[in-house]
Order: C-alpha cells, then structure tokens, then sequence
C-alpha cells in the first residue's frame, strides 16, 4: 500500500477538536506541538560512539494537542497506541514496556532539572508503521516541548536534544546517541542537517543550486519488533570493546571507551589489534566517518548521485561490518537498489526491524514505491498488513501550529523550536 500525504494543519483542527471533546477543556484553551519523523542518509550506528552524522527531517510526524492540567497529573492518549497513559508528576510509575513509557520518561527527565507545577492533559496522533524513522524520538519531543510549555520552562534546542537522549538511556535503557533527536529538533525543510556528535554541534547545509530535485522513498517492511530486546545494545557494547583495545594500545584513558576517541590513523595503526565481532564494529564506524565526510562534500556540490552511491555503500557496511538486518530488509534493501531513479537506499533507523529509505528521482518516485512494496508483499506475503510504502518530502524540525500563548503566566515557546 503507497500511502499519500495529509497536511498537518487540517489534522491539527480535528486532532484540538477531539482533545476538547475528551478532555472536557475550553475551547482555544488546546495548542497543537508537532515533532517530525527523521532519515539519516549516512552516519548509521556512530551517533553512540560519538561520530559525524547526517539526517533530514520528513514532512511527516506526530501530533500532539494537550492542555494544561489544573494539577500535577499527566493524562495522555493516543488515537493509535493502546491504552490511555495516567500518571501524577510526584509519583511516576517505573518503565512498563508501553508506549506510555516515553511520556513516563519525560516527566522523570525534566523533573531532574526542577520541579514541575503543573501536568497536561493531550490526545497523540501519529504514526508510521515498523519503526525506523523515530516515531519514540517524535512522541518524546512533542511532550517535552508540551510540558515545558505549560510550566513555562524553555529549554532550548540542545538541552531538549540532551533530555530526549537521557530518557533514551536511562529511563528506557537504549544505549543510542542523540541523532534522533537532533534530527527532531533543529532539522529544516530542504536541508541536510550535520551533527557532530563528539561536540554536540549542528549545521545545516543546502544543498548547490545545480543539484537535482529528489523525494524521500519509505518502505516498511512490516517487521514491528522494539530495538530494546533486539542486538542493538549489544552491538553497541561490542563498539565499546573495540574502542578498548585501541584506546589501550594507544596508551590513553577515557571515562568512556567509544570509537569517537581515536582517529583515523590511529586505527588504522592498530586495528591489527581486532579480532572478531569488534574489528568488524570498528571497521564500520570508521568506514562510515569516512562516507559521512565525502557525503557532505557531494551533497554541497550538487552530486546527488554521488551521494546516494554513499548511502548505499553505508547500507552494505550495515549488513557486512555491523552485522544487522535480516532477509526481508535484505532483500527490501536491494530491491530499492535495483530500482531505477533510486539514486542510493539503507536501512532506515538501527536496521533489526523496520523500513529502508531511499533518495529517489521525483519522477519516478511513484512507479518505484509501487514496485518495491508489490515485490515485497508477494516475497513476504506474511508480511503484508503491516507493509507499506511512503513518498515523503523533507520538513522542519518541531514546533508548535499556532502562536505562542501563556498558558501558566510566564512566557512559552515560540515557534518553530
């Protein structure tokens, strides 16, 4: 199934109505918050280990319309997860393994930096199926900007970036780095963001005037397994061994062992040294710095299709050096590679379940979503209720649909963030 596009304005409208309804709060009392979904064209699996990432922002995302709460209690729904979310802000329950668990995170997270007066009442809408596009970075930004919103609290783009990181880590026990929420929060429309993740710095870089135009090609594979449970989190552990052993053979000691610590020459001086599992890992982190660099490169001189070869080869050392996927991405992937106007293809997010995303003529987007998704479903028709295909443009990071309000007497944030 291609899906088509919804503009979010509209969805906005319905999605305050139906909080109003809900809720039982006054009308023009809701404000809507949107968090886009992200693509990292090249930068895959370093964020973690402190390297160079690329990544756009999609014109598509998740909703949130809320309203302040009288109280200190959090009561949140979503029109596509289950279960209604019902917590107050001095006694947030433990990780449940719901969807319920990132909005628990985010009062745990903010309520780390001061005590929070007032809760929020909000109604979620969003979401692609599969995962790979950071659906739990978009839910988690929206409800941040929504809380600190409605106890006016601004925390700016990287502090925001740095909470959506620690209810990642520590509340919800994925071992990622912050490009998802990176991506989320400071991503505009047209551009490639850069984000080093070693410095927490960002840029922002258009593309050259000569370069083609080009769509953003999401296929779902119908895989819906969460990264928690999966060999995310090992992968990263194995990362973490390698960067050991070169640490140590290069006589330097760091309070925590990633590959980001050691440059190029470095390993290549020692990586002789590997053995296994980790000299694979390094090998791919370093290969990947590399692609990210000469990818900014083409992409700042118009070379789409220099570009797109990158991120395919970025595809191939995720499969090959980091060792993730299984046949239906596998083979999703190269579908994607094999179809014409597609100018490069990768999985899309940590690669164990999910979609693959490619960069596509915008011509031959459409013809190319229908046959990939067709070739799928008929090569994994079990699959098939949870596949799809989406055609996406790039978008803005998040912000909120309407003016600023001053929902608890002090000033909100503007928009966008």
């Amino acid at each position: 199934m291609v899906q088509t596009a919804v503009d979010p304005r509209d969805k906005a409208d319905l999605l305050r109505r139906e909080a109003e309804l809900r809720f039982g709060v006054a009308p023009g009392s809701v404000r809507v918050v949107r968090s886009p979904y992200r693509v990292c064209p090249l930068g895959a699996h370093i964020d973690h280990q402190l390297g160079p990432v690329t990544s756009m922002a999609l014109d598509r995302g998740v909703l949130l319309a809320y309203a302040p709460s009288p109280t200190r209690e959090i009561r949140v729904e979503s029109l596509e997860f289950d279960g209604p979310v019902r917590f107050r802000l001095d006694d947030v329950p433990h990780r449940a393994g719901d969807w319920g668990d990132i909005p628990r995170g985010v009062a745990v997270a903010l309520g780390g930096r001061g005590r929070l007066d007032r809760g929020l009442v909000g109604l979620v809408t969003g979401k692609l199926h599969g995962g790979g596009v950071s659906s739990s970075a978009a839910v988690g930004v929206t409800i941040s900007l929504a809380l600190q919103e409605v106890n006016g609290l601004s925390l700016g783009p990287d502090a925001t970036i740095e909470l959506g990181r620690q209810v990642e880590n520590e509340y919800l026990g994925l071992s990622n780095g912050i490009l998802d929420q990176a991506a989320v929060v400071v991503s505009r429309r047209g551009r490639l963001t850069l984000t080093d993740c070693r410095t927490s710095q960002h840029e922002r870089i258009s593309p050259a005037p000569s370069s083609p135009p080009f769509k953003i090609l999401l296929v779902f594979s119908g895989l819906t397994r969460p990264l928690v449970g999966t060999d995310y989190n090992r992968r990263v552990a194995e990362c973490a061994e390698a960067a050991s052993v070169l640490l140590a053979a290069v006589g330097r000691t760091v309070a925590r062992p990633v590959l980001g610590e050691l440059s190029t020459a470095e390993y290549e001086t020692f990586r002789h040294l590997l053995r296994g599992a980790p000299a694979r890992r390094a090998a791919h982190f370093f290969s990947e710095v590399d692609r990210v660099r000469r990818g900014v490169s083409s992409w700042r001189n118009g070379d789409l299709a220099g570009f797109g070869h990158l991120v395919t080869a970025s595809g191939e050392s995720s499969i090959r050096n980091y060792e993730c996927g299984n046949p239906p991405l596998i083979d999703l992937f190269q579908s994607l590679v094999e179809t014409d106007g597609v100018y490069g293809a990768r999985f899309s997010g940590a690669g164990f379940r999910g979609c693959c995303v490619a960069l596509v003529d915008p011509d031959a987007a459409a013809d190319a979503a229908e046959h990939v998704a067709f070739e799928h479903v008929r090569r994994y028709p079990d699959l098939a209720e949870f596949a799809s295909a989406v055609v996406c443009d790039t978008g803005d990071g998040a912000g909120f649909l309407d003016p600023p309000t001053h929902h608890n007497g002090r000033n909100g944030h503007g928009a966008p963030l």
